[in-house]
């Protein structure tokens, strides 16, 4: 298995095990890597990831740089930084076990706020980085 899809897998698991997405997003929690036609919102969305060599003479392992995007039509930002928020919580730091690989850091790295073209959709987009051992 590579390290990114064993790390989506772990940050797939984290957010639809965690009491604070759950209370935002119901239950099951409305996370995706594939959104479905009828999904309602609000939900988060793990998005592309890119990766990059991090290996030592030693060891093998890769830098991987994933968003999280929270989609809300709520009125205003409220509802979409506060399940930024809850999402940022559950990852940052987290102690993931990856299937076949070793996590060394999770963190987060950044946070955009956009209101969609269609005046009524917001969106939160939370970028994270993983150094994974592999």
């Amino acid at each position: 298995m590579s390290a990114a899809l064993a790390l989506q897998e772990a940050v797939f698991a984290a957010l639809t095990g965690d009491a604070g997405i759950i209370a935002l997003l119901g239950e099951p929690p409305r996370v995706y890597d594939e959104v479905p036609r009828d999904a309602v919102l609000p939900y988060a969305v793990i998005g592309d990831a890119s990766e990059s060599d991090w290996s030592t003479k030693t060891d093998h392992g890769a830098s991987l740089l994933f968003p999280v995007q929270i989609w809300s039509r709520a009125s205003g930002y409220r509802e979409a930084k506060l399940i930024a928020g809850a999402v940022r919580t559950a990852l940052d730091g987290a102690a993931l076990t990856l299937s076949g690989a070793t996590l060394i850091d999770l963190s987060f790295d950044s946070a955009a706020y956009a209101r969609e073209s269609d005046g009524m959709t917001r969106r939160a987009e939370l970028k994270f980085r993983a150094l994974v051992e592999i």
